[in-house]
Formats: structure tokens, sequence, C-alpha cells
């Protein structure tokens, strides 16, 4: 969890909101991800998803059996879906989203019964870092936001 915080935090230094995620199989890195939806003007590149492609690429495979997925921010409907799709075996993740959470905040996705697969699932792990860490960001999103128009308002000379 703490190297999907490194990777959150790389997130964040491009813009984006602040989401790692890293895929492990047998103690070892398979794949890591970020948030790029932004940069990369693409809905779909969430730090999770990006995470599973790369998994897929480097397993041959785009059954991820037996891998675990590690992410800082409860994952969204969509990423939740892909998860169920991919086959991971476990999901372990910090922050609970209590907006789009789809492991148990908001909908429950990745152990929904009527699926054809469901995953093990880990939550709060490193919690209160991961979720101070997008409470800072959104804190810092709102001053910029704040200051900007402010800049706009003032009198032209």
């Amino acid at each position: 969890m703490r190297h999907a915080q490194e990777l959150a935090k790389k997130a964040a230094s491009i813009g984006e909101i602040p989401v790692g995620a890293v895929i492990v199989a047998d103690d070892q890195i398979v794949a890591e991800g970020w948030n790029r939806p932004i940069t990369t003007h693409d809905p779909t590149a969430h730090a999770e998803i990006v995470a599973l492609r790369v998994a897929g690429e480097k397993v041959q495979n785009y059954r991820l059996l037996d891998l675990t997925l590690y992410v800082t921010l409860e994952p969204c409907a969509m990423c939740a879906g892909a998860m169920v799709h991919s086959r991971i075996k476990r999901l372990v993740y910090g922050a609970s989203d209590p907006k789009t959470g789809a492991a148990g905040s908001v909908f429950q996705l990745v152990q929904n019964p009527a699926l054809n697969h469901q995953l093990e699932v880990t939550s709060g792990v490193l919690e209160e870092s991961c979720a101070q860490m997008l409470s800072d960001f959104f804190k810092m999103r709102r001053a910029q936001k704040k200051a900007a128009k402010k800049q706009q308002q003032l009198p032209k000379e």
C-alpha cells in the first residue's frame, strides 16, 4: 500500500486526483498505475484500470487469477466491474469512498453473489494517510479555484 501511496503522489503532481494502484503476485509487483483521466483525456484511465491493463500485458492473459490489487481509494463501479471481469483474487484498499465506492460504501459489486466472480476484500489499510492525501489535494484544489476567481474579479487598470 505504501507503494500505491507513492503512485498517488505522482498523480497529484500532474494535477490528477491522487489515487495509486499496485498489482502483486507472490510479494512481487506485477503492475502499477496512477490516475490519469485528466492528462490523457481518457475517462477510463483510473489507477486500477491502468494497473489491470499493464498486468494483463505482463501475464499475457485478461484473467488475472491469484493476483492482489492494492489501491489507495475504494474502487468506483467501473473499476470494480473490471476487477470482477479480470478475476483478480483479492482487493486491498485504503480509504473508503462514501460517494462512489463500489466495494461496500455505496455499491457492493466486488462481492455480489449475482456476479460470476467475487473478490476477497480487505479495507482500511493505511486508511488515515490515504484519506488525508485526498483531503489535502481537494483542499488545495478549492484554494486554487478560489484564488483564480478572486483574480478574475480584480478591477482592470
